[in-house]
């Protein structure tokens, strides 16, 4: 591996690395506490509605994040593909990542977004309840491809 694409590789890697730092962090630690501001202000001052589209905002720029992270895949790992640097693992690892970032960033986001315009009433609706359990099954699938994909990338780089 020449000089200038192992500082690419590196580069990478630290980018995937704190694409799903960000991610983790707003799922464990921001969204916990946004949604239980009760606890940390000691009266109800936000309603469940309010803290939803706070904690909607926190994700809608976490998904500008995943758009930029997807476009680097597709470049590195399309690149490395051209070379016949794949594997079989890699390959599937990848399309998890694109399908279930694009899934999050594209799809759940947006309708989310579409239901909490129409008030209350929508959020509190089956449909609405049924999308955020996707979305938040679909980001731990995006997060542990994520997480293999750092992970067969470094052993890569690091032969």
């Amino acid at each position: 591996m020449n000089k200038y694409f192992r500082m690419i590789t590196m580069t990478y890697l630290i980018f995937l690395s704190a694409v799903l730092g960000a991610g983790l962090f707003a799922g464990i630690v921001v969204a916990p506490v946004t949604f239980h501001t009760e606890q940390w202000l000691g009266t109800e001052v936000l309603t469940q509605f309010q803290e939803g589209q706070i904690m909607t905002e926190n994700f809608l720029r976490l998904s500008y994040l995943v758009n930029v992270l997807l476009v680097s895949v597709v470049l590195y790992e399309g690149y490395k593909f051209k070379k016949f640097e794949r594997d079989t693992l890699t390959q599937v690892v990848t399309f998890f990542v694109l399908a279930t970032g694009l899934l999050f960033s594209q799809y759940y986001i947006p309708d989310i977004i579409a239901m909490q315009e129409q008030g209350v009433e929508a959020t509190q609706s089956v449909a609405f309840i049924n999308t955020h359990k996707g979305s938040e099954i679909n980001f731990k699938i995006f997060s542990l491809a994520l997480l293999l994909l750092i992970v067969q990338n470094m052993r890569k780089a690091c032969k």
